[in-house]
C-alpha cells in the first residue's frame, strides 16, 4: 500500500505565524494557514481541524459503502460530514475532543437496522476512525434517506 504526504511550510511565532499545507503526493493544492484564523468563529481559509474532517468523512463513506455491500445492500450515494471540534486542553494547550459523523444514505437491500449495524461497523473500522481513537468522542449519527 502507498504511503501518501502532505507538508507545511510555516513561518513565525504561533500569533504572528502562518504558513502553507501543500498536499504532496497528489499535487491537488496548497492551503494556507494560521492560529489566529484556526480558531477563529469563522473560517477563513483551512485548519487542521477542516482537513482532518475532510480525511475522516472521505475515508468513512469507503468503508461506509464496503459494510452496505457485506450486509448484502448496494450503496447508491452517502452524503457524510465530519464535524471536528477543537477545545482547550485541561493538561494544557489544545485537542481535538469530538469528532460527529453525520450521514444520510441511499442504499437499496437493507432495513433502516442493517444499515445502522454497517454504519457503526464502519466508523469502528475505518482507517481513520482507528488513528483518531484518542479522541473523546466520535458521534455518529447515521440514517437512510
Amino acid at each position: 500500500m502507498p504511503t501518501r504526504s502532505a507538508r507545511t511550510l510555516w513561518s513565525g511565532g504561533l500569533q504572528d505565524g502562518s504558513g502553507q499545507v501543500e498536499l504532496v503526493s497528489s499535487g491537488v493544492g496548497k492551503f494556507d494557514v494560521s492560529f489566529p484564523r484556526r480558531v477563529a468563529d469563522t473560517a477563513e481559509g483551512t485548519s487542521p481541524e477542516e482537513l482532518l474532517g475532510a480525511a475522516h468523512s472521505s475515508c468513512y463513506s469507503m468503508a461506509l459503502s464496503a459494510e452496505i455491500a457485506n450486509a448484502g445492500g448496494t450503496p447508491d450515494s452517502l452524503d457524510v460530514t465530519a464535524d471536528v471540534t477543537l477545545s482547550p486542553d485541561p493538561a494544557g494547550g489544545f485537542r481535538i475532543s469530538k469528532i460527529k459523523l453525520t450521514v444520510r444514505g441511499r442504499a437499496t437491500g437493507l432495513d433502516d437496522a442493517a444499515f445502522a449495524v454497517a454504519a457503526t461497523a464502519a466508523k469502528e473500522g475505518c482507517p481513520v476512525s482507528k488513528a483518531l481513537a484518542g479522541v473523546a468522542e466520535i458521534e455518529l449519527d447515521a440514517a437512510l434517506v
